[in-house]
């Protein structure tokens, strides 16, 4: 490519050639534009550059499809200038998207624009749902034209593309060219002038226009690699486009299209790991959004799981299903999404929560719930296979969906409209399924499917429903439902754990559980007793459940997300918003209480023991907890009331108890409670107040085992209670540990051991 900025109506010119730095050069006329990037000044972790790597030409820059852009200022001699109206404007650029925006408000995602539609002003180049993109200008005499990307020449994700698009004013077209050929035109009155948008920035990666979440997040921004950015004030001719295209190829590419190598592509964790309020032991997206972890499946020696993700930032929105990996769930690996939204009449709009299991050949599959905005209902069932062993793709990263829909709601089946997260096992006699929904008038509820094939399912009614007159919190609507076996009773049945999530009007939304018995002739579950339990007694921060009997070891495994309990802005600066709670083992206990623990492998990641006592005094303790520091710690204590009526630990606590939160049990109402009206100074942040629930210890010392990740806490009671909640200090020497009661308590262990991170 002809690199010369002096090109024949060349106006403005960015070749990415960098490689590093938070500048870009506009070679035409010598500006150095700053780009954006929200780690330019980072509020959480050490600040860094945008984003570089190879480009077709030297570097280009990768633009994180929520924060990158760049601003280049059009600048006049005179104060009020007289808007100038082109004949011709042409645009030439390498591009390689990593994710497609959904398209919100049928806005387009900006490669380069400096456009305001409203008055029919500029020009736009950018991108729509699936890779349709489209060239859109704003024409002298208040009309608006576009022109679109045929199908079958959408840009595919993680590709180089070369995009071209030309305006030809005295001509009367509009064209398209990829990869140096032409794919579309389209007719304008000859003599047609460009309308200059005055008042509007030229962007690259932004729309000029685009629509606003929560506030804060700028929609419709360019995801991916962009390289050798030309605009023009000429025509360039189809011969001229294609010189350009094999020009990039035989020079720098031996006469074949240039190649994106993923790993320089993919979302990367490396600026988040120092962030001081990130979990580092907790599994987590790369960057950017998770909701909840689902679909844990163990296959050929690994275990994998995956979660909803929205891969554009860190904020709700075009949910895909992403994808870890590892061999005993505490260390994982980020692999590629697993699932995403596709031009398809199955899921276009959305791949929402779902769950694994096998199929009669033994290999995984994966049932999600298929995002459908123009069916009504938008939600159903689908499935998707992997291309193990047809490609010996043992880590399952390549995923084939079903074309079909498997299960479509009816009316009568449940709340129609509310149909989602399906949780499907298999046993001897076939496969059953359960799907979230709710009865009209009557609350939440599970609906239960059987199947002898896998894909033609037979609605069996509901499973089990709540009555929302006794128990309101239970909500109109359950997500989630997840069944699990829990071996012999004690009077010699076999007892099954069914979780639910309670969403809509009047819910509480957290993990509501009942120990019972399945009724397998009506496929319905009867519950040992009517009032739902809690597995969790923290206020909206353990939710999100699902679950799979590990083959390796016969353990019931529940997996959670942990919300992150802050705002839309935060969660801007920071890069990431939520993380996975940890594995959690579930079983029955000898009293017929739910029994709850961490899983075991979770002490490889032990690292130096920091302090280990045994039968100490209150302020002995602590003076042995005086130079404890940490805030990736494990915790195991033994607390022996004595005559305290209260009686807990602090954590993340500053020297002078500035900054400090506590966790305690409160013997004479039996709660278990987390004051955070202490943890941070910040005004921004949202994690305050007391939380907790009732826990009975019948008669038992109170044992605390802890986990701190940064801002993650979860405390595990007794073997019957967990409390997860969040902790942002605004203060860097937030470290220390106190013990804390009334009274004389004996404090009859203590074990902290230093905590390494998975990554």
């Amino acid at each position: 490519m002809n690199r010369k900025a002096d090109d024949m109506g060349l106006m403005m010119h960015w070749a990415f050639d960098e490689g590093n730095g938070a500048s870009a050069l506009e070679s035409v006329s010598q500006v150095r534009n700053e780009i954006q990037y929200v780690f330019n000044q980072a509020k959480f972790t050490e600040p860094r550059n945008p984003q570089w790597t190879q480009g077709v030409m030297g570097s280009s820059l990768l633009f994180d499809g929520y924060s990158t852009y760049i601003a280049h200022p059009m600048q006049r001699e005179v104060e009020n200038p007289v808007p100038v109206s082109l004949p011709a404007l042409s645009i030439g650029v390498w591009v390689a998207p990593r994710f497609y925006d959904w398209g919100h408000e049928g806005k387009l995602t900006a490669i380069v624009n400096r456009h305001d539609m409203e008055h029919k002003q500029g020009y736009l180049l950018g991108m729509f749902r699936h890779g349709a993109w489209s060239f859109q200008v704003g024409l002298e005499g208040g009309e608006w034209k576009e022109i679109w990307s045929p199908d079958g020449y959408e840009l595919p994700k993680n590709q180089w593309s070369y995009v071209n698009a030309v305006f030809d004013g005295n001509g009367g077209e509009l064209k398209l060219y990829l990869n140096g050929n032409e794919i579309a035109s389209t007719g304008l009155p000859f003599g047609s002038r460009l309308a200059e948008a005055v008042g509007s920035e030229l962007l690259i990666g932004k729309n000029n226009h685009s629509s606003m979440l929560a506030g804060v997040f700028s929609l419709q921004m360019f995801s991916g690699i962009m390289d050798e950015l030309k605009i023009y004030n000429t025509v360039l001719s189809k011969e001229e486009v294609a010189a350009s295209y094999q020009l990039v190829l035989d020079s720098a590419h031996g006469g074949v299209k240039p190649h994106v190598d993923y790993d320089t592509i993919k979302l990367d964790r490396s600026p988040l790991l120092l962030d001081r309020h990130r979990p580092q032991y907790h599994v987590s997206p790369p960057a950017h959004w998770m909701n909840e972890p689902h679909a844990p499946i163990f296959f050929d020696g690994q275990y994998h799981l995956f979660y909803q993700h929205n891969p554009l930032g860190p904020f709700f929105y075009h949910i895909h299903w992403g994808h870890w990996v590892s061999e005993d769930m505490v260390h994982w690996r980020d692999l590629p999404v697993a699932l995403a939204p596709e031009k398809d009449h199955l899921a276009p709009d959305g791949i929402w929560s779902g769950s694994a299991t096998y199929d009669a050949d033994g290999l995984p599959v994966l049932f999600f719930t298929a995002g459908n905005d123009s069916a009504s209902p938008n939600q159903s069932v689908a499935l998707a296979r992997s291309t193990y062993p047809q490609d010996g793709d043992s880590n399952l990263v390549n995923w084939i969906k079903h074309p079909e829909p498997l299960i479509v709601q009816k009316k009568g089946m449940g709340a129609f409209g509310d149909f989602r997260d399906p949780f499907v096992w298999k046993e001897a006699d076939g496969w059953y399924a359960l799907v979230g929904s709710g009865i009209e008038g009557e609350g939440g509820a599970a609906l239960a499917f059987a199947s002898q094939d896998m894909l033609n399912w037979t609605y069996k009614g509901p499973f089990f429903q709540a009555d929302i007159q006794k128990f309101p919190y239970l909500g109109p609507i359950w997500e989630l439902p997840v069944l699990l076996p829990l071996g012999i009773g004690m009077h010699g049945d076999n007892k099954y754990l069914l979780l639910v999530s309670p969403v809509g009007k009047g819910a509480d939304v957290e993990v509501f559980y009942w120990i019972g018995e399945l009724d397998k002739d009506n496929l319905s579950f009867i519950p040992d007793q009517e009032e739902p339990q809690l597995i969790d007694v923290g206020d909206f921060h353990f939710t999100g459940p699902s679950g799979m009997v590990d083959p390796k070891t016969g353990r019931n495994i529940v997996f959670t997300i942990a919300q992150g309990d802050r705002t839309s802005e935060l969660e801007y600066h920071s890069g990431w918003a939520h993380n996975g709670g940890l594995p959690l083992s579930v079983y029955l206990r000898d009293d017929g209480r739910l029994g709850i623990e961490p899983i075991q492998e979770l002490q490889s990641l032990r690292g130096t023991k920091l302090l280990s006592i045994r039968d100490k005094s209150l302020a002995e303790a602590n003076l042995s907890l005086r130079n404890v520091r940490g805030d990736m710690l494990e915790i195991q204590v033994e607390l022996e009331p004595c005559n305290s009526t209260q009686l807990g630990i602090k954590v993340r606590c500053t020297s002078d108890g500035e900054e400090e939160m506590l966790l305690y049990y409160d013997f004479n109402e039996a709660k278990l409670l987390v004051d955070r009206t202490k943890t941070t100074l910040d005004p921004r942040e949202t994690c305050r107040g007391v939380q907790g629930g009732k826990l009975e210890l019948q008669g038992e010392n109170l044992k605390l085992h802890i986990y701190l990740d940064r801002s993650m806490v979860e405390a595990y009671a007794n073997g019957l209670k967990s409390l997860t909640t969040r902790v942002y200090p605004s203060r860097m020497d937030a470290l220390g540990l106190e013990i804390w009661g009334d009274g004389e308590p004996l404090i009859k262990s203590i074990e902290i051991w230093n905590m390494q991170s998975i990554w």
